[in-house]
Formats: structure tokens, sequence, C-alpha cells
């Protein structure tokens, strides 16, 4: 019995990577959304961090050091870190915009990546078939 519990547990590990093939594919064009306040503080931190500590090679002490430093500021410390974080979004706002009206004035940029979805199907095909070729 413990055999078939293991059997069925491959299965559904096989099952979610077959699923995880039919997902589509992120466009690599679109633009990346913007770094909220904390992490633009960390950018700097970082480096602060860095020089005060060069022996420190643990990602997550620069992570809890910078999560402390950051709950210990008040919100007029933290509010250059929030217009930065306010500017960027516009600017992303006005990325994606842009982006969006490429995607919609194309009209054929849909056929396009059905097509290029195709190819790398096709693609896939041919591999298989090859192995498939060697194994016989």
């Amino acid at each position: 019995m413990k055999g078939t519990k293991s059997d069925k547990k491959a299965d559904t590990k096989l099952s979610v990577k077959k699923t995880a093939k039919g997902k589509t594919a992120k466009d690599p064009n679109k633009p990346k959304r913007p770094a909220g306040p904390f992490f633009i503080f960390m950018e700097g931190f970082r480096k602060q961090f860095k020089e005060d500590n060069p022996n420190n090679k643990s990602v997550a002490a620069v992570g809890k050091a910078g999560g402390a430093a950051w709950k210990a500021m008040s919100d007029a410390d933290k509010q250059p870190y929030v217009d930065k974080a306010e500017k960027r979004k516009k600017d992303y706002e006005k990325t994606l915009a842009s982006y969006n009206k490429k995607l919609v004035s194309g009209g054929d940029n849909d056929d396009d990546s059905d097509k290029s979805k195709s190819e790398v199907n096709d693609e896939d095909d041919e591999e298989g078939s090859e192995e498939d070729e060697d194994e016989e």
C-alpha cells in the first residue's frame, strides 16, 4: 500500500509539470513594476551596510538590519523614498501605457505571439522526434 501512495505522489508531481507547460509565456518587453519605498531605501542601505561590515556575507543579516532601520525611521525620514517611489510609479504608468498602445495598435502582435508559441512548440516537437529517432 505504501508503494501505491508514492506512485500517486509521483503522478501528481508529473501532472504539475504538465500544467506548467500549458501556461502562457510572459512578454519580456513588458515594463517591470517599480520598487516600493522600502526597496528604494534598501538600495542605499545595502551599500552602506557593506562598507560598515565588510566581513559580513549574510544576506539575511543585511535584510534584518535594513528592516529594523526602516521601522525605526519616522514618516518624515521615509518621505524621500516615498517620493522616489511615486515618481518611479508615474514613469512606469507612462511606459506601460505606451506599451499597451503598441500592443493595441499593432493588432497582429497577438498573432505574432501565437506564431512564436507554435514555433517553440514545433522546435520541441522536432527535438522530441529526434530523440525518438535516436531511440529506434
